[in-house]
């Protein structure tokens, strides 16, 4: 078995400026863009983005991180910090280059990435265990877990479109910890938190770090990333 949990080769992503965000969408939605794409598909044929319109959110970037390490991602806003975190996390497609992952990723970055806003925080819990290969009773062993560490039990039957950003965060990390990932990858939506949860954040994954769990983390504060570092 490979030494490697994350392999990155020449990976660049791309964006049009002023391109529309992705929004959600109902089944029927779902099933109208689907029909319609076709018809999308012809009209761009021939139309490329004039060089004005486009931005390099990531052009050429490689690197390996090994099985267990710990790996921090610092840079200024703007630097394509999330843009790879979202590729790591299979959130968005790159434009060129190629990304090999080893391992079962849990992922927590922005604000309402990972949750469908339609459903309880209950619900969300078992999609995300689902989406990482667990099975139902392995989700329902880890449950009560997860709920405590988030502490918002009264709101577990309430659609997550309807929590505050810091009970997402809560919500949202925990179930990120403790579905067991083999990889970790944390963005600065942490700072959303109060600063005693974020002291609970930071000795959870200290305690995945010392697990022997490969842990990519994103922050503007150096000393935030080397305290994880295993003595």
């Amino acid at each position: 078995m490979s030494d490697i949990a994350i392999k990155v080769e020449n990976l660049s992503k791309m964006y049009r400026i002023g391109e529309k965000q992705e929004q959600y969408y109902t089944f029927r939605d779902t099933l109208t863009n689907i029909a319609l794409a076709p018809f999308r598909r012809l009209r761009r044929i021939g139309k490329s983005p004039k060089p004005e319109e486009i931005i390099w959110a990531l052009k050429d970037v490689s690197f390996e991180v090994k099985h267990g390490e710990v790996v921090g991602i610092i840079g200024r806003n703007g630097a394509g910090k999330t843009t790879l975190l979202k590729i790591l996390s299979r959130i968005t497609e790159p434009t060129e280059g190629q990304v090999d992952i080893h391992g079962r990723v849990g992922s927590l970055l922005e604000v309402g990435t990972g949750f469908h806003p339609e459903l309880t925080g209950r619900e969300n819990i078992y999609l995300n265990g689902a989406i990482l290969g667990m099975k139902k009773a392995e989700i329902d062993h880890k449950f009560d877990e997860i709920v405590d560490f988030a502490e918002i039990e009264k709101f577990m039957d309430t659609p997550v479109k309807r929590y505050s950003s810091g009970m997402y965060v809560r919500l949202a990390f925990a179930v990120a910890a403790h579905l067991e990932p083999e990889i970790l990858v944390v963005d600065e939506v942490l700072a959303v938190g109060d600063y005693e949860f974020q002291k609970k954040c930071f000795g959870k994954m200290g305690n995945i770090v010392r697990e022997g769990r490969t842990v990519l983390l994103v922050s503007h504060q150096l000393n935030s990333i080397s305290g994880l570092c295993p003595r």
